[in-house]
């Protein structure tokens, strides 16, 4: 009978303790963090960026440029095709103008504003 109940006291304050490590964590380091991911995004998506590659695939909704490194970013688009992609074929060296953010592994979050083949 005492060890029971020496170890649901046991119990019960491994718990209390874990909850109380826990809870405290989270409401400190949470908040700076989704502040910090919003600057970031909106400072992003304000200013037009340009990435330059090697045009690989066109569809209706999308295009794909390969950088020198062999880096490969999928730009999304809808409606209208962007400005100038109509004036490059796959294989071409472009320039992308775009606003927002690219990356290898996640979608595309912006707009593109121009396609230009290089010179």
């Amino acid at each position: 009978m005492k060890k029971k109940i020496v170890t649901m006291i046991l119990v019960m304050a491994v718990s209390a303790t874990a909850m109380v490590g826990c809870g405290s964590k989270q409401n400190g380091s949470q908040a700076p963090q989704e502040s910090t991911a919003a600057q970031e995004s909106t400072e992003s998506s304000e200013a037009a960026s340009t990435i330059s590659g090697t045009l690989d695939e066109v569809k209706s909704f999308m295009f794909v440029v390969t950088d020198d490194q062999g880096a490969s970013y999928a730009f999304t688009f809808s409606g209208d095709k962007p400005e100038g992609l109509d004036k490059v074929q796959v294989g071409d060296s472009v320039t992308v103008t775009y606003t927002g953010t690219v990356s290898e592994v996640d979608p595309f979050e912006g707009e593109v504003l121009s396609v230009e083949a290089n010179k």
